[in-house]
């Protein structure tokens, strides 16, 4: 199985996966990166920082994908 690193991104500091996880594809990787996301997003404070949140997922070779988190407060329509 190919191994995977999830490297997060939290708006101030950028947070290396030195252990990785085993999994079957990068589907699965994608798959990962989302739920994952998607729970560091609920603990967060709402615009905790302008820089964003994302998760940078590479293999052996080098990056596979950018998962990334926006959230955009808009005012109400009156």
């Amino acid at each position: 199985m190919p191994q995977f690193y999830f490297d997060i991104w939290d708006g101030e500091a950028l947070v290396v996966d030195e252990e990785g996880l085993d999994l079957a594809s990068r589907r699965a990787a994608e798959i990962e990166a989302a739920l994952s996301l998607a729970d560091i997003a609920k603990q967060r404070e709402p615009l905790a920082s302008s820089d964003g949140l994302a998760i940078n997922v590479r293999d052996a070779d080098g990056p596979v994908l950018t998962a990334t988190f926006v959230y955009e407060k808009v005012r109400p329509v009156n």
